[in-house]
């Protein structure tokens, strides 16, 4: 069980020089956004038990004193409303989840779904990511990364907000084991470029599904398996549940584009029942 005071603690000055170079500069903005009275209701109740006070530590998180196992943990930046998250816990309780997000109603409703479904391998952080990433996650100590539907940032003078850019990239496999993952899926085609370029460019990744040189082509999405081969981009892993954000994009024609790249290190793990 992890500490259970307050999430919204301060992590007090940022003290690595990723933190600094993106100091005022966020990849998401806190838009105001209805709570319902049952997420309100589990965020009041549930966030002692289930979200971690980021104050109460100044060293990398213990994952055992975490969640009181030492099961892998995949570590799930911006959840959402967290559905997925929980579905995916609750198929794989051999595993553990620290979900990272900045909006309340999000975080109510993955509390809501955690104490529906009786789960106790999920826990939450309430803070930025990249400082998260930077002060609280050891490096060499997480399974993987699942990254679903980041904000694309479209417009050219916000590119600087995008998520998944160097030197990011690099601080994410720096916190990977050997042989685990990076998830990314997006339904923004010029988002899904950039971050095959920027993983690609990234030292102790490897693609399994192309080579970098390949970000380039004229490739199909997700929906055209067979304009996949050698694309650079990966098929939709079957063990991924399908998003609200996600139903609603299909709807509309949009195709999604999904990365998965694994840490260059043996033993490399094959696709399957979440990365195994």
């Amino acid at each position: 069980m992890g500490p259970s005071v307050p999430a919204s603690a301060d992590l007090g000055s940022p003290g690595l020089s990723l933190t600094a170079s993106r100091r005022g500069i966020k990849s998401y903005v806190l838009r105001s956004g209805r709570t319902s009275a049952a997420q309100k209701r589990a965020y009041e109740e549930l966030s002692p038990r289930y979200c971690l006070n980021i104050g109460a530590w100044d060293r990398p998180l213990d994952w055992e004193a975490v969640f009181g196992s030492p099961n892998p943990v995949t570590v799930e930046i911006g959840f959402g409303m967290g559905i997925a998250t929980a579905q995916i816990a609750q198929e794989n309780p051999d595993r553990n989840y620290l979900g990272i997000e900045v909006h309340k109603p999000g975080i109510g409703r993955l509390l809501w779904e955690i104490d529906k479904r009786k789960l106790d391998n999920i826990r939450i952080i309430e803070h930025d990511a990249v400082e998260v990433l930077e002060r609280l996650i050891g490096d060499r100590t997480a399974a993987a990364f699942h990254i679903f539907f980041p904000d694309p940032w479209p417009k050219k003078k916000h590119h600087k907000r995008r998520l998944i850019a160097r030197p990011f990239t690099g601080v994410l496999a720096e916190k990977l084991t050997g042989g685990a993952y990076i998830y990314l899926v997006t339904d923004s085609e010029d988002y899904a470029r950039w971050a095959l370029a920027e993983l690609s460019a990234t030292p102790g990744l490897r693609n399994p599904y192309g080579r970098a040189g390949d970000a380039g082509g004229d490739m199909a999405g997700a929906g055209d398996m067979a304009g996949l081969v050698d694309s650079g981009f990966a098929p939709p892993q079957s063990w991924r549940p399908l998003t609200k954000f996600e139903a609603k994009g299909l709807a509309q024609n949009h195709r999604i584009w999904e990365l998965y790249f694994i840490k260059n290190e043996d033993p490399v793990p094959k696709p399957g029942k979440e990365g195994r």
